[in-house]
Parts: structure tokens; sequence; C-alpha cells
């Protein structure tokens, strides 16, 4: 069902589209929203004014994906300094009164094998500066009156996810995956509407061109045409411009390096083996050149476009360990919150996390690999875990090595992990005490015992119990801190068990040291 401007006459507008696409056609009349109203009344030059407020330096780009990407700092740098490049000299241009003749696109092509973190590096590009993003794949495209989709759908969508700001989305992103798939054999003979065809289709939108926002092969766009027509006696054609929309494109590039090393000569490079590794793979991308890319099946006008060339290296198991315990977008985070919806807290030991790296690694899809291997090991967790009396548990490298066994033994006995969890969130409490109170100090493991205890008798939250147990000694932990500077305390049991005096002790001390 389709909604229509109740300006417009229904039943001629019923009897068109039913004889033009069939009897199953139906029309319902709404009015116009303000918002429509304000735009159709609005001066297209005027909203196509609004500036991207862009600052960032290079540096701060990269800071900013080391949160959330492991590795790949090459790739990084070069990212962060392209994307200030494009960004600032877009600005420029569009503020200035002069447009830059000279303005060249830094459109880039990122080359690494799956899982490595190609998107999730643009992804968290185009979240940081506040555009639009859209990802397709560039296998579902072909050339216009072809099977397949219009490569102009792609600026399109770009409208669609800036809320239909088409000034802001003349500044998003566009990746293409899988470009590498477009590559053709330089001996194919006839029409390649998936290869070619659709690289030359990509080089106007690469530079600039004007896309019209209504596609020809849209039969709702062609209805709103239509509508427009017999309102106004005129269509107007809105588009949006690709001057300052940036590439991105990508791919696995499979046998990229063994053109490379032909071109260069192996022996000349030191490669006598068959097999190149990893650390040879990435040494050979670094000397990638235009050649190589037309010797792959590229045409040179479209590897031209693509000034930029970033590769990301292959993820070793120590990689995937960083990523499931530092990344900011670690995986196990969207595990623990799945458990905590059930009222259960899971913990990670780094043993547990470095047996789920070793295992992930050979799954060989990268850091996709890390979701393989969480599925597989917590999803008789997950539907069994939800109605027993489980409230914690802590994935060690026994439970990852025998998930089975360690969720029978779980179920017996629901309390078992209940000492090392309590433990676990008391480890925050040094943390939190050197925040609040500039006090540096150190628990034994009787101490943690100690505390675990005592919050279990009054039922409440060890850190929290803990917490507000040194709260009632502040003057005197603010005292000591002022005078024992930089010094760490160890609490022992017997420590905390006469903790006035213990406090009372340490500044004496301090006083006279």
């Amino acid at each position: 069902m389709m909604e229509f401007d109740k300006r417009f006459n229904p039943k001629e507008l019923r009897d068109f589209l039913q004889k033009t696409y069939g009897p199953g056609v139906q029309v319902e009349v709404f009015p116009q929203s303000q918002q429509e109203v304000a735009d159709e009344g609005a001066d297209p030059e005027e909203k196509r004014k609004k500036d991207l407020e862009f600052a960032y330096k290079p540096r701060e780009i990269k800071e900013h994906l080391d949160r959330f990407v492991i590795r790949q700092d090459d790739a990084k740098k070069v990212l962060a300094t392209a994307i200030c490049d494009h960004y600032h000299h877009a600005q420029m241009d569009r503020t200035s009164s002069d447009r830059w003749s000279d303005y060249k696109k830094q459109n880039i092509l990122l080359i690494g094998p799956t899982g490595v973190g190609k998107t999730y590096l643009i992804q968290n590009i185009a979240r940081l500066i506040g555009v639009p993003f859209v990802k397709a794949d560039a296998t579902k495209y072909s050339e216009t009156g072809y099977v397949g989709g219009d490569v102009e759908d792609l600026i399109r969508e770009l409208v669609s996810q800036a809320d239909g700001d088409v000034a802001l989305a003349e500044y998003g992103i566009v990746y293409l995956d899988e470009i590498d798939k477009l590559a053709s054999p330089a001996q194919v003979v006839g029409r390649d509407v998936s290869g070619h065809g659709v690289q030359r289709n990509l080089l106007k939108l690469m530079e600039e061109t004007e896309v019209p926002l209504r596609s020809p092969t849209d039969i709702a766009s062609q209805m709103q045409a239509f509508m427009e027509f017999q309102s106004k006696g005129k269509v107007e054609k809105k588009t949006i411009n690709t001057r300052h929309i940036l590439f991105i494109v990508s791919g696995a590039f499979n046998g990229l390096t063994e053109i490379i090393k032909k071109r260069i000569g192996s022996k000349q490079i030191g490669f006598t083996g068959d097999k190149t590794t990893a650390d040879q793979e990435g040494f050979l991308l670094d000397q990638v050149k235009s050649v190589d890319f037309l010797e792959y099946g590229f045409e040179a006008e479209f590897t031209g476009r693509l000034p930029v060339v970033v590769h990301c290296s292959q993820l070793s198991a120590d990689d995937m360990f960083d990523i499931l315990k530092h990344s900011e977008g670690s995986i196990l985070k969207q595990y623990k919150r799945d458990f905590l919806s059930y009222g259960i807290d899971v913990y990670f030991t780094d043993g547990g996390m470095r047996r789920i790296a070793e295992l992930s690694v050979e799954e060989r899809t990268g850091a996709r690999g890390l979701m393989s291997v969480c599925e597989k090991l917590f999803r008789e967790f997950k539907y069994r875990l939800p109605d027993s009396e489980v409230r914690e548990f802590v994935v060690t490298e026994d439970l990852v090595g025998e998930p089975e066994k360690e969720l029978m033994q779980l179920l017996e006995e629901p309390a078992r992990f209940r000492a090392q969890v309590q433990r676990s969130r008391l480890k925050k409490l040094e943390d939190r005490i050197l925040e609040k109170y500039g006090v540096s100090i150190a628990l034994t493991e009787e101490g943690y015992g100690l505390l675990a205890t005592e919050a279990q008798k009054t039922g409440k939250d060890p850190l929290e119990f803990s917490e507000a147990w040194f709260g009632e000694f502040e003057h005197a932990l603010r005292l000591l801190a002022k005078t024992s500077g930089d010094k760490q305390f160890k609490l022992s049991a017997e420590a905390l068990q006469s903790l006035p005096d213990t406090l009372e002790r340490w500044i004496q001390d301090s006083y006279g040291g």
C-alpha cells in the first residue's frame, strides 16, 4: 500500500497504476507532513550549503581506532591521514568562493583477508566524524539495464542513512567490499556486465556527478514523479552530488602477491620457497603498484581513481587475545550482556580468553572466528543456566576445553565460582581507593577472603560493602595520602580486622619517615 498527497486525484492515479502494474495496486490518501511541506518551500541551493565541521588530526583518528581495532597500525595511520586530507579538502572546497579545479579525491583501496578489521575500521571512522556510511558487496551490482543492482543505489542509500539530509549525505562514505571479484581476465570476450561494466559505472561516481534521487527502475520513485507532475505540471529533478563522497573499496585479492613477486623477481628479494609467509606477504603488498592491479584484471581508469592503497595483516592468536581483552568492541561484552539479562554474571580469565583465541585461529576467518567459537562454547550454557540456581561463573581454560563437563559440574554446584567471582570483583577495590582517596593499597589473598566473607554475611555486593567499609575512615585515608606520597601499603586480613589501628600506625610511620 502506497501513501500519497491528497491533492492528487486518487481515482485517476489508481486507474493509471492498475493499468500499468496490474489490479493489485492500491492507493490510499494521507496528508503531507509539516516537514514535507517545509522541504518543498526551501531553496535547494540553501539546503546544499550545510558544511561538515571537521577538525580532526590524523593522530586523533588513529588513537580513536586503537580503542576498537587491534594491530593494523600502518593501515590505521594511512587511513587516518587520507581521511583528514579528504575532509579538509572537501571543507575548504565547499566553503571557498572558487571551487578548486585541481581537487582530487583520496579514494581508498583496502587489501586484506576476511576478518582482519577492514569494515570495522571504516565504520568507526564514519561514526567518529559523524557522516553516513553505506556498505555493500560489489558482486551484487551490474551494468544498468542488466540483472543486478545499480551502483547509483549506493548514493541514494547514503541519503537514506542521513535521514533525508542531502547535504550531509554529500559528505558520506561508500564502502564496497569484494571489489576483487570485479576483476576480469584480459582474455574475456564479449559483454562483461559484472566486472568491467561495473568498474566503468563506478568511475563517474568516484569523481563527480549528479545522481538523481529517484531511481528510474524504482516503481515508487516513478509514481512520485507522476504525482508531482500532475500537481505542479513539472517534475523537479532532485539530485545528490558525489564530489565530496569518499569511496573505499576492499577485497582479499587472492593471488595478487604472486603477481607482485613475478614482477620484482622472487630471487631478487630472497623468496625461494613455494609458500609465502605472512611477513613476506606484507612485504610484497607494500611493493604493490598500479600495474599489478591491471594485471589482476582492473581497468586503468578505475585503478587511477584509487590513489591510496592500504593493506591489513592476518591476525595471530596473540592478536585475537588482545581483541578479546583490550578492544572496546570485544565480543565478550556481548556475551556478558546476554547472561546478565538472565541475572547471571560471567567473568573471563586470561587463560580462558587465550584458549578462545587459539581456537578462533583454527577457524581461518580472522576475528569473525571469535564469534563462531564463542557461539559454540556458550550455546548450551545459555540454554541451561537461566533455569538453574547459578548466578555467576568463570570462563577458565578448563571450561573452554571441556564445556560439557564444566557445565554439568556447575549445575551440580551452583556456587562453585562464587568465591572466585567475589575476589575478581574486589580487585577493583584497590583502583577505587586510589582514585577516591589517593592511597595505594594492595590486599593479600587473605584480605580479599575476609572482605568476601564479611560481605556474604550482610548479603551485599563485595565491592559495594568494601567501599562502604573504607568510607568510614575517609579522613584517615586522605591524611595518609598527604603524608605517604607514592608508597604502597599491603593489607592482610589481620590488618583489615583492626583497620583504625593500622591506618594510625601507617600515618605515624609516614610522619616519622
